[in-house]
């Protein structure tokens, strides 16, 4: 997460939105970032292998949330890498004195657009072409060198920050008829959902649960301690810099360099753009090397054109694919700015939060089908046929398909972790608490999981509603205007209901490594966080990303949703759904695939009963079972 976003984002957001009031802008995106990351952190567990959120929505929810989680994953290494080059070439060019912006202006002229930049930056663009050109022929940055660099750019932040305090003026923050919000609130939100970018890497953290020796504990805390150590380092380097000079006054292109140089600390500018650089051009890399793979696999699952999915026999890298991402990469650092570049790319990476948020509430509330599989625990004496005893809630006679259980799993002695509870649990998943029986009348008809999946739908639309609400009309609602405290009213108690109708069902929580708490709590106040953050970003934004997603749903319905593999053995992630990796549905195939063994819900009832001896440690399902299924 230390890399570009310290040095992209301050300047930008600093002069264009927030002010130095930029310190709480970079505060409520640090703890919008903490809610997305429990959620994905519980996300990742689900499928215990090392990938992205476009492996984990795939095997969890369908290929159609895969595929838009993984065009917006394209958009942001895509956008990513532009606005690197992009704040690469300002760095470069504030060492040089502004040279090369002040020739490509003479010989081009300003590109009067407004949704261009005010230049064409050929520098930025021969930068992205250079690095694509190298990890062609394969040269990648090592383990070795990323940490030294990373050590760099720690270096750097400290020395901004203890020579930034030392040149410090309290009276920046208190300039005549602007004072510390110029911007107002309004100019704070709008200034965290672009610093939101700065944070973009935790996932990195939830997608290591193969390796971690005890993820259920290391991965939140991880996750917890980065986002607070990486917050802290980029609230106090927004406020030495907003302290050193007047946030008018400040460089986008180069915030940190230019601030210094302006104090008359020249070594320090250079000491600080150095170490820029080079933090960046590991961001670069790493940005270039993960968009041609990210398109390979989405390739591979047919769900783009499979030229995308061949791999160079000399290299080992799919050099097309290469080519592509570093072209379009160039070509966006070439005609946009750092400010355009680093919303465009927010409001992409907000929404696959948003909905990885929603999905871990829906999954956490829907019902494992007969058809989907599930990780046993060993068997446990005492489920003799002969016990007898009442069925599962819904389940027929003990002998009916789906029949009953021993009476052992109703006792109010059964152990929480046993396999009988177990059972009970996936059994009641997705179904009304005893508690709010006085629902029944509205969503008893409703399949176990529906309403919960309703629900958390109509909770994203209302969000939006009052998001929108929020920004259109909070004169209204602080003059206290009847029809804008109604209106408010109505949309609140309509969310409030939302989440009433998602907690009054059981939840099924077997096999989590880690577990979100409080949930729909959390999960509802991420998505409401994550749509308030996009909801202030600007319409230019808003207008381009429609843009790029109505192109990737015309990809997806006219040659993806035909090409799909989704089924097949042999895809990129086949190997990922087996017995305890993956729980399918919601828009996907039924059918499990791999090495695991496929075991339903009525099998593992029946293998319940047919158990005749208390001593038996036999796995449920036997060989034959496996080759019936």
């Amino acid at each position: 997460m230390v890399g570009a976003g310290i040095y992209v984002l301050t300047g930008t957001v600093a002069r264009e939105m927030a002010g130095p009031a930029i310190v709480l802008s970079f505060i409520l995106a640090g703890l919008v970032s903490l809610l997305a990351a429990l959620c994905y952190a519980e996300f990742g567990t689900r499928v215990p292998k090392a990938g992205s959120a476009y492996v984990y929505t795939y095997v969890s929810i369908g290929e159609f949330w895969a595929f838009v989680i993984g065009w917006n994953i394209i958009l942001e290494h895509m956008l990513g890498a532009a606005s690197v080059a992009r704040a690469w070439s300002g760095y470069v060019d504030s060492m040089l004195g502004n040279i090369v912006a002040n020739i490509t202006m003479e010989i081009t002229g300003e590109m009067h657009e407004q949704l261009l930049a005010k230049y064409p930056d050929f520098l930025a663009f021969f930068v992205c072409i250079s690095y694509a050109v190298a990890l062609a022929a394969g040269v990648k940055a090592t383990a070795m060198i990323n940490s030294i660099l990373t050590t760099v750019n720690v270096v750097v932040m400290a020395l901004v920050v203890v020579l930034g305090f030392w040149y410090a003026s309290p009276d920046n923050w208190s300039l005549p008829e602007q004072g510390f919000m110029p911007y107002g609130f309004g100019g704070v939100l709008a200034g965290a959902a672009t610093c939101f970018y700065a944070f973009v890497g935790f996932d990195s953290i939830a997608t290591s649960g193969e390796e971690a020796k005890n993820p259920s504990f290391s991965i939140p805390l991880a996750t917890i301690l980065s986002l607070c150590v990486v917050t802290v380092g980029y609230v106090l380097v927004s406020a030495a810099l907003t302290l050193m000079i007047p946030y008018n006054e400040i460089n986008p292109a180069a915030a940190l360099p230019d601030a210094f140089g302006m104090r008359g600390i020249t070594w320090a500018k250079y000491a600080i753009s150095t170490g820029a650089i080079c933090g960046m051009t590991t961001t670069l890399l790493g940005s270039l090397f993960a968009l041609p793979r990210c398109l390979y696999a989405m390739a591979s699952d047919g769900l783009l054109f499979s030229c995308f999915g061949k791999v160079n026999t000399k290299t080992q890298v799919p050099l097309l694919n290469l080519a592509l991402s570093g072209i379009c990469s160039a070509l966006l650092a070439l005609l946009f700015d750092l400010e355009k570049l680093v919303e465009f790319m927010s409001i992409g990476t907000l929404l696959a939060y948003t909905i990885v948020s929603a999905s871990v509430i829906v999954l956490r509330y829907r019902p494992i089908s007969v058809e989907e599989t599930v990780h046993l625990a060993p068997d446990t004496p005492g489920t003799d046929e002969e016990d007898g005893g009442p069925t599962l809630p819904g389940s027929g006679a003990p002998g009916a398909p789906g029949g009953g259980i021993d009476s052992s799993s109703q006792s109010s002695t059964i152990d929480p972790s046993s396999p009988t509870s177990e059972m009970i649990e996936i059994a009641l998943a997705g179904r009304l608490r005893p508690q709010f029986r006085w629902l029944e009348p509205v969503l008893g008809r409703c399949e176990p999981g529906v309403a919960c999946s309703g629900a958390v739908l109509m909770f994203c639309v209302l969000s939006v509603a009052v998001c929108f609400q929020l920004e259109n009309s909070w004169d209204e609602l602080y003059n206290g205007t009847w029809w804008a405290l109604g209106l408010y009213g109505f949309l609140l108690f309509c969310l409030v209901a939302c989440v009433v109708v998602i907690s009054a069902h059981h939840q099924n929580t077997r096999g989590l490594q880690f577990k979100v708490p409080f949930v729909p709590y959390i999960p509802a106040l991420s998505i409401f966080c994550n749509i308030e953050l996009m909801v202030h970003l600007s319409f230019l934004t808003w207008l381009r990303f429609f843009i790029w997603l109505s192109i990737g749903m015309l990809v997806y319905f006219l040659y993806g949703i035909h090409n799909s593999k989704e089924g097949e053995l042999g895809t990129s992630y086949s190997m990922l759904m087996s017995t305890s990796e993956a729980i399918r549905g919601w828009g996907s195939t039924s059918t499990a695939l791999g090495g695991g063994t496929k075991v339903t819900v009525t099998k593992i009832i029946k293998g319940r009963i047919s158990r005749k001896t208390a001593g038996d440690r036999q796995a449920i399902v036997d060989d034959d079972d496996d080759e019936d299924s």
